[in-house]
């Protein structure tokens, strides 16, 4: 079983194409370079279209360890 649909296959293609060109443009109507952008942008209008894509990632949180090392005051003498 694929993982992506034919449809949203087409769609990342028709991306790829036009990033190639220079004539994909992002959001905010930069153009767009990056390979991984590209594939993205293709997969969201694949989502829009209605075609069978997974989930957008999730990022993970990251948690910060504390300090096991235990500060000791000194006495003043």
């Amino acid at each position: 079983m694929a993982k992506y649909s034919k449809k949203a296959q087409n769609s990342v293609k028709r991306a790829m194409r036009k990033r190639k060109r220079g004539t994909l443009k992002s959001g905010s109507g930069r153009k767009v370079t990056s390979r991984k952008q590209a594939i993205a942008i293709g997969l969201s209008e694949a989502r829009e279209k209605g075609a069978r894509v997974p989930k957008k990632g999730r990022k993970k949180k990251t948690t910060r360890k504390k300090s096991t090392t235990k500060k000791t005051s000194r006495k003043k003498s």
